[in-house]
């Protein structure tokens, strides 16, 4: 698709949010038709409604994330063996990209420990994204072998527990965790970061850590309440 025909297709789409956010508010459209709810009786209804305006973009964009998340889920949901958390047939899924060298991340600890004391029904999927320093890759490999040996958890906590870390650092808690540092260097691990880098440029992901529950994409430490909500948005959508 060429430059001018993407523009609008945006253009049209973006129409459309504003036509149904108008429509939403009950604007007076005459003969009733939403089809009528173009040009001039738009614009009119803007000048007066201007956040009508913000909140079309935000639909519009709530609906061009939801778009790329499904085409890309099986990706984003499906766990690196072992590197998962709460019930692994739960209704809802939670995905955290995620880096060590993250603080953000770190602060994020003790919210998805909270989810997943209370709410029975969701299932964490953790996927390493290391990019913020010289030996998140690494950290990121090693995690991925304490998955693979069934100590996932315990080396997850130990890592963030420990504050601010290097590559020594890591080393020594590898060596702690009874890791070998050989197994990090196995094909799968290398592929699983690998895939996740290539799904997280796919989602424009600027950052960690990044949330995905359902359609929603939530960027930052967003904190415990907002990882709630959008897993009772979510299951709640699904029941609808």
């Amino acid at each position: 698709m060429n430059g001018r025909n993407l523009a609008g297709g945006l253009a049209a789409a973006a129409v459309g949010a504003i036509v149904a956010i108008v429509a939403t508010h009950g604007l007076d459209r005459g003969a009733g038709s939403p089809a009528t709810a173009t040009g001039a009786s738009v614009q009119a209804y803007l000048l007066d409604h201007p956040e009508a305006l913000s909140e079309a973009v935000e639909r519009y964009q709530d609906k061009q994330t939801g778009a790329v998340i499904d085409a890309h889920r099986v990706a984003i949901e499906t766990p690196f063996a072992g590197a998962s958390a709460g019930n692994p047939k739960g209704d809802v899924t939670l995905v955290e990209y995620f880096d060590y060298a993250c603080g953000y991340c770190r602060v994020s600890v003790g919210d998805i420990d909270k989810l997943v004391a209370s709410d029975p029904g969701v299932r964490i999927v953790f996927k390493e994204l290391p990019i913020l320093s010289p030996w998140s890759d690494g950290a990121a490999k090693l995690s991925l072998a304490a998955a693979q040996a069934g100590k996932f958890g315990a080396f997850h906590h130990a890592l963030y527990a420990a504050g601010p870390l290097d590559a020594d650092k890591v080393a020594h808690l590898a060596a702690g965790a009874g890791l070998d540092p050989a197994a990090a260097a196995r094909p799968a691990i290398a592929a699983e970061i690998k895939a996740n880098l290539q799904t997280a440029a796919a989602l424009h992901l600027s950052g960690t850590p990044t949330f995905v529950v359902g359609n929603q994409l939530l960027a930052g430490a967003v904190g415990y309440q907002a990882l709630k909500d959008a897993i009772d948005k979510t299951r709640a959508a699904k029941k609808a």
